[in-house]
């Protein structure tokens, strides 16, 4: 019975060669290819033009930090409890990513993409993308869903990264049907809702992946990529400048004892 055979277009190794994407890695990537366009390259497995990997590196750029976020701390605590472990502490920051923070960009992505294949023919003006996205935000209303990318607990006048990459988007002729809607829910939202929200950063960085054509599935995994820069970038400021002996001493020092309260 012969070996099984396992295809694969991404790495391969010779005695004294490695391939990549069916190029030489030493000679061909190694110093000239820039880690995000690689890893534009790898998921899609066609390189991307010059528009495209700025459009992606912005993506990366405005996902990889946000502060104190609660996948930072808990970065810097696992490092607090286990120093000799620095992927347990990259791991716990990234099992963090999930609805509220980082797993957005998933969320709106996603969201974006089902309204419109459900419509069909797209709008070809401002008026057509209103209409749509007057539409989507009454009918996740009316079954008392959100909408992705709405909203943000910082930034209640406006995410700054949003207006960014809108503008780079633009600049490049990317601006697809996915940032279109995004752009037009942020318009109309107000006249369901009653208030202004604003569109987050992790929302409109899913409407241009999504625009870029990665898959829907992995929108989650980009953002990651971006955050665990980030996380890298707060364990070594940890390092230098360590706070998570004072995060974990201020609760230790003053939580107070109280009665048990039974599940009813």
């Amino acid at each position: 019975m012969p070996d099984p055979v396992y295809e694969t277009a991404l790495g391969a190794s010779t005695k004294d060669k490695i391939t990549l994407l069916g190029h030489d890695l030493a000679e061909d990537v190694m110093g000239t290819v820039g880690f995000g366009e690689l890893a534009f390259w790898l998921a899609t497995q066609r390189r991307p033009a010059t528009g495209e990997a700025r459009v992606f590196e912005a993506v990366l750029a405005a996902l990889a930090d946000h502060g104190f976020t609660p996948t930072a701390i808990v970065t810097r605590l696992t490092y607090l409890s286990a120093p000799d472990s620095v992927q347990g502490a990259l791991a716990a920051g990234m099992l963090g990513g999930g609805s509220r923070f980082l797993g957005v960009t998933e969320d709106c992505g996603r969201f974006l993409h089902a309204v419109l294949t459900e419509a069909g023919e797209l709008p070809t003006d401002e008026a057509g993308w209103d209409a749509l996205a007057l539409k989507t935000v009454e009918n996740s209303r009316a079954e008392k869903k959100f909408v992705p990318g709405l909203g943000h607990h910082v930034h209640k006048d406006g995410d700054p990264r949003t207006r960014r990459l809108f503008a780079i988007a633009d600049e490049e002729g990317l601006r697809g049907p996915h940032l279109e809607l995004f752009a037009a829910i942020g318009r109309v939202h107000p006249r369901v809702l009653g208030k202004t929200l604003p569109l987050n950063g992790a929302g409109v960085c899913g409407a241009a992946l999504a625009d870029l054509g990665l898959p829907l599935e992995l929108l989650r995994g980009f953002a990651l990529l971006a955050r665990t820069a980030g996380l890298i970038g707060q364990l070594a400021e940890e390092l230098r400048h360590p706070v998570a002996n004072d995060i974990f001493l201020s609760v230790d020092l003053n939580n107070r004892s109280v009665p048990p309260d039974p599940q009813q």
